[in-house]
């Protein structure tokens, strides 16, 4: 075992780490990822052609203005994003049709979570 002290946010911890050589690497089990939670709904599939919209912050879905089948514009507001008391209107990037919407008004989302899906 190796002793390290860490800092993170202004706070010292002080760890310890186990050294493992090569073979005994291969041996040792790997840790599962965390499950994700059960109320997390799955994203729709979506084509290869389909471009993305992601969260750019955690927070929470207060308007969704368009639904599957509507056309839009660049700079149109697709979404408000409530984070940290302000609300954040979500822009089209660009001219498109909505393939999928992956959230929800009140739905709590976190950066990089697609919200919506467009051609």
């Amino acid at each position: 075992m190796r002793k390290f002290l860490v800092n993170v946010n202004g706070t010292s911890y002080e760890v310890e780490v186990e050294e493992i050589s090569g073979s005994a690497a291969k041996s040792q089990p790997a840790i599962p990822a965390p499950a994700a939670p059960a109320a997390a709904p799955a994203p729709a599939p979506v084509s290869g052609a389909a471009e993305t919209i992601s969260a750019p912050m955690p927070g929470t879905i207060v308007a969704v203005n368009v639904k599957v089948g509507d056309s839009f514009h660049r700079g149109q507001v697709l979404l408000v994003l409530e984070a940290m008391k302000m609300e954040n209107e979500i822009l089209a990037p660009r001219d498109g049709v909505v393939l999928n919407i992956n959230t929800q008004k009140g739905a709590n989302v976190n950066s990089g979570d697609v919200l919506i899906a467009f051609k």
